[in-house]
Formats: C-alpha cells, structure tokens, sequence
C-alpha cells in the first residue's frame, strides 16, 4: 500500500530522519520549500462507487508524497482559513504549510505551495532527539498554534505571526497529572472550542490511551471559564488519534483501532456533545461514520471541520504514514449530511 515514487527509500528516509534529528541546528536551511506530488482517491469505496457513509458523504481526496524524505509522520492538520491554507505538525518535529489544491467543483486535488521547517525548542534550535520532538496534536487559538507533545509529556504554544517556523515554544500548564500519561500514548487531541459555543473558545485535550482505574479516557479543559478534567468513556478496540469542534460546539473524535493482519485497520468518528463536556464529567456520543479496508484509508491521525462556500460544514481527514513502505499520506474530505449538521 506504499504511495507510487516512494518504493525503496524506506531504509534512507529512517536514516535521514535520524541523522537530522541528531543533528540540531544542521536542520536549518534557508529554503523550506517542498514539493508535494498527488494522486486523486478515484473510488472511495472499493466495491462500490458509493458516497454516502453514515451521516458523511465523501468529497474527494489524494494519496501524496515527497522526494523529500522528512515529510513523514503527520499527526495535527488545522485550516488557517476556509479550506485553503494549512499547518500541519508532524511527530518527528516538523511545521508542513502549504495550500491544498481544489478543482473547480472543490474537490481536493493536491498540495500547493508546500513548505516544511523544523519546529524549535526553547533555544531556538530543532530538537536533537525524537522524543523532545514528538508532537501529536495541534489547535489553532488566535494567533497562537497549541501543540501537546508526547513521550516527553507537554503542551507549547507558538506565535503564528510572523513566522511559526521561527517561534519558540511558550510552555503552558499540563493539566493532567504526569504520572497518569503513559509514554506514547499521551495527549494526543488539542482542539480549541469555537468562541460562541459552551466552552466559549476554551482549549480541550484528550489523551490516546491514558486511562483511568475505570479505563475511560482522561481528558482536560486548558483555560476559559471551567478548566479542569474530565473523562471520555473508551471502548476496549478504539483509541483516539485526534479531535476538532464542530461550529455548534459538538466535538468530535476521531479512533482508530487496527487488529493485526486478520483484522486489519478501523477508523471512526464519534460524536460528543459539546455542552456536557464540564471538569468531573464522563463524556459520550454516537459514532456518526465508520471505514475499513473496505475503504481507501490509512492511518488517520489528523480531522479537522470547516465550513465551505456554501455553508456546508466539511471534514478533512490526514493520514501518518509512519515513514512506512506500507502506509500512505493521505487527505480525505467529507460533507456532513444536512439533517446531522442541523443538529448542531
């Protein structure tokens, strides 16, 4: 399942990937363009050319890479803007910006404008180590990206303007106790609420699989008029890999499981209502869209919700390729069907 002009560079993007993460400031470089080549999702569904898949119907969508081998590992995708310009993070310490590319139904058909620069540390250099570097999941607050990172277990803020690529991190408060994040499966969701909504703009994150004695989920609010945790209930196959608001203030989340060969890879979407999410509670909701390998997916760890042109609140999925031969980078969007965004 590796993506067409990647086939044998496994071994030498690992290497790269190491040499540069050991290197520090060697990670500099004047020129951060990328390019980024694309191939269109031409059928989702691979039995049938259906669109509709629970309450989401399926838009369009690209496998895409890079000859650039440290374009890899993608965890966080947030929109600067209605569907056009990104910020991406990735878990081997890296900003990816750029534009995607649509064609005149507004369809995604590829990345433009691409870029990718190291994200700094407090001395303003790349992190020299793959577990300083590990970032997971990303918000977009004002003028600030709010990155939690695992593995070395934190959460930094990084000024938008005038550059991210040249920001150093401001350390924010964790609000989980250290001891309750398990190594690499910590704060993998940071998703900022919409301003009109119950949590009024406030910060939210959501752990991957750090559990508690009941095994539900722990999770926080960061800031704004009750911060404190909270718990997600967890089903036993499912763990999170990353979050978004919708514009009514709902949140969904977004799992995946994978059971080995036999099983293989699940990804889901489920649905939290926004104004149950308060310190103490236990938080549910229904799952509104599955896939398998039924589908073309790969290991989505990225969701984000936009609204379009038309008003139409859609959802744009990232894959983490891992640095595999097997995987792909992939962008998949979808339109939340009409009757399931009226309840929001």
């Amino acid at each position: 399942m590796g993506a067409p002009g990647r086939h044998g560079r496994l071994a030498a993007a690992t290497a790269l990937c190491c040499l540069l993460l050991a290197g520090g400031g060697a990670l500099a470089r004047a020129d951060s363009r990328l390019d980024v080549t694309a191939e269109p999702v031409v059928q989702f569904d691979k039995a049938a050319p259906r669109e509709r898949f629970g309450a989401l119907d399926f838009i369009g969508g690209f496998s895409f890479w890079s000859d650039d081998s440290r374009m890899m590992g993608i965890s966080a995708f947030r929109f600067l803007d209605g569907g056009s310009r990104f910020l991406a993070a990735t878990d081997t310490g890296f900003w990816m910006g750029g534009r995607v590319a649509r064609d005149g139904a507004g369809r995604p058909v590829g990345i433009a404008d691409a870029t990718l620069d190291p994200i700094l540390g407090p001395d303003g250099r790349p992190y020299g180590r793959k577990g300083e570097a590990d970032a997971e999941g990303m918000a977009i607050a004002g003028d600030r990206a709010v990155v939690s990172f695992e593995s070395r277990h934190r959460i930094a803020a990084y000024d938008l303007s005038p550059d991210v690529a040249t920001s150093r991190p401001a350390p924010l408060p964790l609000p989980i106790p250290r001891r309750e994040l398990r190594s690499n499966k910590g704060l993998e969701t940071m998703a900022a609420a919409p301003a009109s909504s119950p949590l009024a703009g406030a910060l939210v994150t959501v752990a991957e699989h750090s559990i508690d004695e009941n095994g539900n989920l722990f999770a926080a609010i960061l800031d704004g008029r009750a911060p404190g945790i909270f718990k997600v209930r967890k089903d036993a196959d499912w763990e999170v890999s990353d979050g978004t608001f919708l514009p009514g203030g709902d949140l969904l989340l977004l799992e995946r499981r994978y059971d080995g060969w036999l099983g293989g890879l699940g990804i889901r979407i489920r649905r939290v209502a926004g104004d149950g999410i308060r310190p103490g509670a236990l938080v549910d909701g229904p799952v509104i869209a599955a896939f398998d390998l039924d589908q073309e997916i790969d290991n989505m760890e990225a969701i984000d919700a936009w609204i379009d042109d038309s008003g139409a609140t859609r959802l744009t999925l990232v894959s983490d390729d891992n640095g595999s031969f097997f995987q792909r980078n992939m962008l998949l969007e979808f339109r939340l069907a009409e009757d399931a965004a009226r309840t929001n």
